[in-house]
């Protein structure tokens, strides 16, 4: 972030950020820059929700409208993908908790669309 982006002096008089000198808090890492570790075989967390995840899950496991709304994404679960240089997928994604706790995860977020009205 740049010290004349609008949200600038917010973020840099933030107690949370106090220990970051001016270098550090306007090196923040974009789309471009994670694309190209991703690239470099770098390791990349990303770190989304609902939406957000199921519209990079669609596009990573190439799935239909119907297939994206029929998966129950778990809350709180991480999920890993390994992508070839080409940002594919090299296995589908792997959800990183034991099996029960993951089923328990998406069947609570597939009782939230089932909730009475």
């Amino acid at each position: 972030m740049k010290p004349n982006h609008p949200f600038y002096r917010n973020i840099s008089k933030d107690r949370r950020y106090a220990d970051l000198t001016e270098d550090q808090l306007h090196s923040c890492e974009g789309l471009k820059h994670t694309i190209a570790r991703i690239k470099e075989g770098k390791q990349v967390q990303i770190t989304a929700h609902g939406n957000s995840l199921r519209g990079t899950v669609k596009h990573l496991e190439g799935l239909s409208e119907e297939a994206i709304m029929e998966l129950d994404l778990p809350t709180g679960i991480p999920i890993a993908y390994e992508l070839d240089k080409s940002l594919k997928p090299i296995r589908r994604m792997q959800f990183l908790g034991d099996e029960e706790t993951v089923c328990k995860a998406m069947d609570a977020v597939a009782a939230q669309g089932k909730a009475k009205k």
